[in-house]
């Protein structure tokens, strides 16, 4: 998958390298061109100076086929201008926006953009968001049969009871942290676009969980 950064501080350099290393693209845009020195020397994406929210920029990034994009440059508005302009001009789905004030993470959500505030910030949730596929197991017991988990809710499962993932003795919804705010009443909850869920599962049932999560079309074709 194609994946566009926006902004090439310590978190961005360090996406960037885990993103290319799992064998992505990757094209990183920022203002400075000198911020591209925190990009390791074997770095083969593409480099863009300029703004998240250029049309020149972005297209430069080859957004036109990028599957994701990120916005981690040191500023809220122009993280979330940047995710919009993902989502709504060039149609891309998988969007994550960095921000430093948690009070405005509600307001950016009912936009449909996730957001991630700097305090619960880390390279591996941000990967949660652009590669929701990729199960994140958080924590695993002594005999490696029981996980904990965290998935983004797939945007077909917004408006959807959250206890219809769950599989009595198999999965079972622990938590889900919405709006930058963990909650355990999560069993009682419909779920919303931004919702990160925190799952625990049995091993052997993580392909059911899977196909939980997975559209109705695949469903049926699986």
């Amino acid at each position: 998958m194609h994946i566009v950064l926006v902004g090439c501080g310590r978190v961005g350099a360090g996406l960037a390298t885990a993103l290319e290393g799992q064998g992505h693209s990757v094209a990183i845009i920022d203002k400075t061109r000198r911020a591209f020195r925190r990009l390791p020397a074997h770095f083969g994406g593409i480099l863009v100076e300029g703004s998240g929210f250029d049309k020149a920029s972005l297209e430069e990034a080859q957004i036109q086929r990028a599957g994701a994009l990120a916005a981690v440059t040191s500023g809220d508005n122009s993280n979330v201008l940047t995710a919009r302009i993902a989502r709504e001009t060039y149609g891309i789905e998988r969007v994550v926006a960095r921000i430093y004030d948690p009070r405005r993470a509600e307001i950016y959500q009912r936009l449909g953009i996730p957001t991630v505030a700097t305090v619960t910030w880390t390279v591996d949730q941000v990967e949660r968001w652009l590669i929701p596929d990729k199960v994140a197991a958080v924590w695993t017991d002594a005999s490696g049969s029981l996980m904990l988990v965290d998935r983004p809710l797939p945007d077909h499962l917004a408006g959807s009871r959250l206890d219809n993932l769950e599989i009595p003795g198999k999965v079972r919804i622990v938590a889900v942290t919405r709006a930058g705010m963990p909650r355990l009443d999560a069993r009682e909850m419909v779920g919303q676009e931004g919702d990160l869920l925190h799952i625990a599962v049995q091993k052997a049932a993580l392909p059911k969980l899977e196909a939980l999560l997975a559209p109705a079309a695949e469903q049926v074709a699986s």
